[in-house]
């Protein structure tokens, strides 16, 4: 077990995530998040055990150390082979494996896992289980409130009961339905409401057990909030698409006196780890794709998501492309500070 690991779930301290994204949370996103945020828990995409067993496990499973604390997701329904694949990713180094019960794509459905997995607790208590019986690190388990025509109470609290009975660490609850016919796995993310009330009820109900909430948080101001009844916070999407968010956390939710890395900084930072990837032949946009909302609200934003979006997808494209974002953003930043000294002398 690595020492973040004992750390996890086991402290009173408050617990910030940044949610598995598809398509969105691989290393390279983690890495820059982790440039931000040196103590927010970070977490892969959710990987298949089919794609553990059968498939390339180096490319679904290395990551840097210096992504720690960071948790694999996976996606299944056979105890055994959930235990097959938590060992893989306790022997890869990584600091939780999480079971996602949530997913409510069609692909989870016809493969029997993710959210269709809330009609199933006890295959689900299994599955914890297994995976408890063959790791040290951290197992937890990742919900929504109910799927189709559920009552969400009656769903969360059965779930909850039978992952805690099976020795799961923590519970994480996103806060919405999922409905697996009629919605698109898009419109599940906006169009069931909301219900943190239930989750704050099942923290009352069960005081000893972590639980967290996700859904639609999108400030730190909202995280604080939650925190104040709950132990957790993951919040997706508004880190993914306004990164610059994550260099408050140790701040605002750890209470660190770290200063907030400010967005040149970040990027001087994370050009090194750029560069190394390049030398390797990762192309350019794979890695900077993830940073295109970090001037967000910023003079000279539109010119650096252009050039990162439009330059960095050349098949030659290098480090020149981000240089050349940069310098675009620090042009619009003059023309703004000498505006407003204008304006300024005007009003003198």
């Amino acid at each position: 077990m690595t020492d973040a690991s004992k750390k996890l779930y086991n402290t009173n301290s408050p617990v910030f995530a940044v949610a598995p994204m598809l398509d969105w949370t691989d290393r390279h996103c983690r890495a820059f998040h982790r440039v931000l945020s040196k103590s927010s828990l970070l977490y892969t995409e959710m990987v298949t055990t089919g794609a553990l067993i059968h498939g390339d496990r180096d490319r679904h499973l290395n990551f840097s150390k210096d992504e720690q604390p960071v948790a694999c997701q996976l996606g299944g329904s056979d105890p055994k082979a959930l235990a097959d694949c938590a060992k893989m990713v306790e022997d890869w180094g990584y600091d939780e494996v999480n079971l996602n019960v949530g997913c409510p794509s069609d692909r989870v459905q016809s493969g029997k896992f993710g959210a269709c997995l809330m009609l199933e607790p006890d295959l689900v208590a299994d599955c914890i289980a297994a995976m408890k019986d063959v790791v040290s690190i951290p197992v937890t388990t990742k919900c929504r409130i109910g799927v189709d025509d559920q009552d969400p109470e009656e769903a969360l609290n059965a779930l909850a009961d039978k992952v805690i009975a099976a020795g799961t660490d923590a519970l994480w609850v996103h806060a919405r339905k999922a409905w697996l016919k009629g919605l698109s796995p898009k419109e599940n993310r906006d169009v069931p409401p909301l219900d943190y009330e239930l989750v704050y009820r099942l923290k009352e109900r069960l005081p000893e057990v972590f639980i967290g909430v996700n859904g639609g948080i999108a400030t730190l101001e909202e995280t604080i909030r939650h925190l104040e009844k709950l132990d957790g916070v993951m919040m997706g999407r508004a880190a993914y698409q306004n990164p610059m968010l994550l260099a408050d956390v140790d701040r605002v939710v750890y209470g660190q006196g770290r200063s907030a890395i400010t967005p040149a900084q970040a990027m001087d930072v994370y050009r090194s780890y750029i560069e190394d990837e390049l030398t390797k032949g990762t192309k350019l946009a794979s890695i900077t794709r993830h940073i295109l909302g970090t001037y967000q609200g910023v003079p000279g934003a539109r010119h650096f998501r252009r050039i990162m979006t439009v330059d960095a997808n050349r098949q030659d494209a290098g480090i020149e492309v981000l240089e050349d974002a940069l310098a675009a953003v620090s042009h619009h930043q003059n023309l703004a500070r000498q505006a407003r000294e204008q304006k300024q002398a005007e009003l003198a």
